[in-house]
């Protein structure tokens, strides 16, 4: 993933959590157990600050020739289907076996900032 993937993606990202965010707080909330709403909000939430991480990514990129920050970007977009999409589906299903995968998301997103923190210490 290069810069100028990462943030369109990044920007698309941003934008369908602002339409989830509002589809949440809207037509869900009467629609949804509270304990899974939360679950819907916490997806936003997380949707909402993996997309902003993956534009401030996509922005270091112009700014570090550090190829290894396309395996970051990967990783941090991956981190954020798994994590979110687990607990969007899981809000809106109940399929509670979803929630096995949610952590597989943070995983990654945790490794994907771990690269980044590997690169500016080389830096």
């Amino acid at each position: 993933m290069n810069a100028k993937i990462c943030l369109l993606v990044a920007s698309l990202a941003l934008a369908v959590a602002v339409g989830l965010g509002a589809f949440g707080a809207h037509a869900m909330k009467s629609r949804l157990a509270p304990d899974m709403l939360a679950v819907y909000q916490t997806a936003v939430q997380y949707h909402f600050w993996h997309a902003l991480g993956l534009f401030a990514l996509g922005l270091l990129m112009l700014q570090w020739d550090a190829p290894v920050l396309n395996l970051a970007g990967w990783l941090l977009l991956a981190g954020l289907i798994l994590f979110c999409g687990s607990l969007y589906l899981l809000a809106l299903t109940g399929a509670r076996w979803l929630g096995a995968i949610t952590p597989l998301g943070g995983v990654l997103s945790i490794v994907a900032w771990l690269v980044v923190a590997w690169v500016a210490w080389l830096r």
